[in-house]
């Protein structure tokens, strides 16, 4: 019974907060919840992986279709065609025919700057 008490008491303490009202409302409300959540770690996965990576670098540059793109990364193209699907199922990267050709590119600067954020955080 004692031991159960300061047990109770224990996880107590653990649930006060130091901070004060303003502040844990503040972080609250900044913390994302839901859908916002989820989407944000739908966006953040792209930079998760590293053939991802470099094929987010390589659009950085300049549109590509899939052989330019498998033959300079020097991958194989059903690895970097599997890869731009995923890329376009996450809006990341956007299409244009010509002819038979698909070309890909980034939806939008984004991407690269979130790249780039990352390359200046690691100090490189």
């Amino acid at each position: 019974m004692y031991v159960q008490s300061l047990y109770a008491r224990r996880i107590k303490k653990m649930k006060e907060v130091l901070l004060d009202k303003r502040l844990q409302t503040m972080v609250k409300e900044y913390v994302p919840q839901g859908e916002i959540l989820d989407d944000l770690v739908c966006f953040f996965s792209i930079f998760s992986d590293y053939t991802r990576l470099k094929m987010i670098s390589a659009l950085a540059i300049t549109e590509m279709c899939v052989s330019d793109m498998a033959t300079l990364l020097k991958m194989n193209q059903t690895t970097v065609s599997h890869q731009l699907r995923l890329l376009k199922n996450l809006n990341a990267v956007k299409t244009k025919r010509q002819g038979k050709v698909i070309f890909y590119s980034l939806r939008n600067e984004t991407l690269n700057d979130v790249l780039l954020k990352g390359v200046e955080f690691l100090g490189y």
